[in-house]
């Protein structure tokens, strides 16, 4: 069994949901759920928050909480500072569970952290699942991404990746066959001393363009191990529909 830490960032002023850690989902706060499945991992959690309503909202879970800056761009800063602060030893393993995934998966956290520990050569692992769904792949709202032929990350983009010149000629034709389509799943395993590392680097041109913060790694030549798995998790909580919708899986219902 691999062993590891698993930090839960949780901003409070969230852009498009504001409070969205404290918002109710079958009668608890969406942080609660969050750490109820980083706990099924049988692996220490920590709480990386900036405001003392989300420390209230799981004093009484079994996870430690660690306040942190209000200034951080990105989960990756917020969990980089958890891990200055604790001492943790640059080859301990660490586990970004992004604070609004109440359905994510146990087992894929475990995952994450085991391709890390599988890699030789690079110091973040993430997953992927094959994507089939051409409106999927043209959506803003799920990464997709491409490796290359050792099972790194070559980009991450909310595009569609990689461009069929001919195949996406024809705008109701289905997905090209035989292309491997990537969504991202937001995962993330890092070595605890490359989270010193990552901190000191500025903000990077793709990741502003894109909003999305794993092109700061790539932009600096660093690798991403990409491990790809048979099934995405649901999506997580960004908007009031998303939340309903969550909620409607927690009671039974299809997501």
């Amino acid at each position: 069994m691999v062993s590891f830490r698993i930090v839960i960032p949780a901003r409070f002023g969230a852009a498009r949901l504001p409070g969205k850690p404290l918002r109710l989902l079958a009668g608890k706060p969406l942080i609660a759920h969050v750490c109820e499945r980083a706990l099924e991992t049988g692996q220490p959690v920590w709480v990386a928050t900036d405001d003392e309503r989300v420390r209230a909202a799981v004093a009484g879970l079994p996870v430690e909480v660690v306040m942190t800056g209000s200034h951080h761009t990105c989960g990756t800063e917020r969990i980089a500072e958890v891990a200055q602060k604790l001492d943790w030893h640059r080859a301990d393993v660490v586990v970004n569970l992004q604070g609004d995934e109440p359905l994510m998966e146990p087992a894929l956290v475990t995952q994450v952290a085991r391709a890390l520990y599988e890699s030789r050569d690079a110091n973040v692992a993430t997953l992927a699942t094959p994507l089939t769904d051409r409106n999927e792949l043209f959506n803003p709202n799920l990464v997709k991404t491409v490796v290359d032929s050792f099972g790194h990350a070559l980009y991450f983009s909310r595009a569609p990746i990689p461009w069929h010149r001919d195949g996406f000629s024809q705008p109701d034709a289905g997905l090209p066959a035989g292309i491997p389509f990537l969504r991202h799943i937001g995962l993330y395993a890092y070595m605890a001393g490359f989270l010193k590392t990552y901190a000191r680097w500025p903000v990077c041109p793709l990741e502003t363009v894109e909003s999305l913060e794993q092109l700061r790694i790539l932009w600096h030549g660093e690798l991403i191990a990409v491990r790809t798995v048979a099934t995405a998790p649901p999506p997580g909580v960004d908007t009031e529909a998303d939340l309903a919708r969550v909620e409607a899986v927690m009671q039974g219902q299809p997501a």
